[in-house]
């Protein structure tokens, strides 16, 4: 048997020597994808708040809070003690027979963080899981007789053979099976789904959806359902007993400058909603399903039924996660994040809209909420000279110049400046700045100062420079 590893061992490998393990027990091709920019050919030291420290002692500026992870920044203290604490009292959560406090107060403070009758919780641990036990419960609360279910074109759920199935964004390149009866609508357009839903009916007038499933807020495109589309929303599913489900897992816990995207608008209320990402503190793999309770009583509150939602499931409701998700929600409130995202929001938009137009031959948009903005960029004649060096079948690709652009931007924001980026593979792909809501104003001007100057390089030179360094590795 090759000899194992020890924790010591994995904490004193090289970046070369974790580069080719990956290759060697993960994927080759994720080497040669993340090694395109800089932060592919680091490792991190340690993380705290905003920042993240790497090996040779660089400090990077976190602005991509974690793709909604992050909340809490890295290594909240609050989050870490609750953590250890639970582990030096040496407390046991594996044995689903016995009751668990943590399950039960974690699920109360749902219910007093979320409105009206949202009151009922499951507990996997991602939220791709928590998307398909919403869509488990919409369907078994219909008993099996409605068996068509509507998502929206730029919609992302997650990438299970379910969650992808729901999934309608640019990154399903490949065809899983998945649930059968999935139609799409037109995101923000209420004829678009009031269409599908007549679409549906049987030769009785009778609607066949049992669900419908929206992000309130698109965190992949940027993209937001005005108020009349979601209340609109409301009023056709109560009218055809549809479940409405809010997926809400990216931009739950204050991001957008309200606890829950949805909640900016008064009496609107989903039948279910899902969360996960910064449900967990930045600490722990939790999320939740939360549903209307005669929803869920309908569904599953029964001797017969009471297990079909899986509360056997050997990580649901695992009470370390609990515990932190518990402490992670406290922090929430008593810092009132949403508020915090909101103090963002006035420093990041309006230094966003001025970058815009002082470099309008790159920024083509700015659009956000909170702490939660995409910057999309481009230019014509650089995106036309980029697709024609795009390699082989890439040239199809209609966004390949764009996400070219887009990680020129980001490496050199980067290598440059010390600032951690990401962007989207959906929509538009743009440049996704969405830092924790622990960042400090002054995080905030520190950010739009150097992606000020990095565009101020120019394109042709950024792209130019990315080419050069990597490309060949990128797709």
């Amino acid at each position: 048997m090759t000899e194992l590893m020890s924790i010591e061992d994995a904490e004193e490998l090289t970046v070369d020597q974790v580069h080719g393990l990956y290759r060697q027990y993960v994927n080759k091709s994720q080497v040669s994808l993340m090694t395109s920019f800089g932060f592919g050919r680091e490792l991190v030291d340690r993380a705290e708040g905003a920042y993240v420290h790497t090996r040779d002692g660089r400090r990077i500026l976190d602005f991509t809070g974690g793709v909604g992870v992050l909340n809490h920044g890295h290594n909240h203290p609050r989050i870490i003690e609750a953590r250890r604490r639970f582990a030096e009292r040496g407390r046991m959560e594996v044995h689903k027979t016995y009751f668990s406090p943590y399950l039960a107060a974690l699920s109360h403070n749902l219910a007093a963080v979320l409105p009206g009758d949202l009151d009922m919780s499951f507990l996997p641990n991602s939220g791709a899981e928590a998307v398909e036990g919403a869509v488990k419960l919409a369907y078994k609360y219909h008993g099996g007789r409605r068996n068509t279910i509507l998502r929206s074109d730029i919609s992302f759920h997650g990438k299970l053979l379910g969650s992808g199935s729901l999934t309608g964004g640019a990154q399903n390149h490949f065809a899983f099976p998945g649930i059968p009866g999935v139609v799409p609508f037109t995101y923000d357009d209420l004829d678009s789904v009031r269409a599908a839903v007549d679409a549906s009916r049987d030769a009785k007038g009778r609607s066949d959806v049992y669900a419908l499933l929206i992000e309130p807020f698109s965190a992949s495109t940027i993209r937001w359902c005005s108020e009349e589309f979601l209340r609109g929303l409301r009023e056709l599913c109560t009218r055809e007993d549809i479940v409405l489900i809010f997926d809400e897992i990216y931009t739950g816990w204050g991001k957008t400058g309200t606890m829950f995207y949805f909640m900016r608008y008064p009496g609107l209320i989903p039948d279910v909603v899902t969360t996960s990402k910064s449900f967990g503190g930045g600490k722990s793999s939790i999320s939740a399903y939360v549903a209307r309770r005669p929803v869920f009583r309908k569904a599953y509150d029964s001797l017969q039924d009471a297990l079909l939602q899986s509360t056997s499931t050997t990580y649901y409701g695992f009470g370390e996660e609990c515990a932190t998700a518990i402490e992670a929600i406290n922090v929430a409130v008593e810092e009132d994040f949403p508020a915090r995202a909101r103090a963002i929001e006035n420093v990041l938009g309006p230094g966003l809209e001025r970058i815009a137009k002082e470099h309008s031959d790159i920024v083509t948009d700015v659009r956000g909420a909170g702490a939660l903005w995409g910057a999309f960029l481009g230019s014509p004649g650089v995106l036309d000279l980029v697709s024609r060096l795009a390699p082989g079948g890439l040239a199809k690709d209609p966004q390949f110049g764009t996400k070219l652009v887009t990680c020129a931007v980001i490496n050199a924001l980067y290598q440059d400046h010390d600032i951690y980026a990401y962007y989207t593979l959906n929509g538009r792909n743009p440049l996704v700045v969405g830092p924790p809501l622990v960042a400090e104003p002054a995080d905030v001007e520190i950010f739009l100062e150097r992606l000020d100057r990095t565009l101020a390089t120019g394109l042709t030179r950024l792209v130019t420079r990315f080419v050069r360094e990597k490309v060949s590795s990128l797709w």
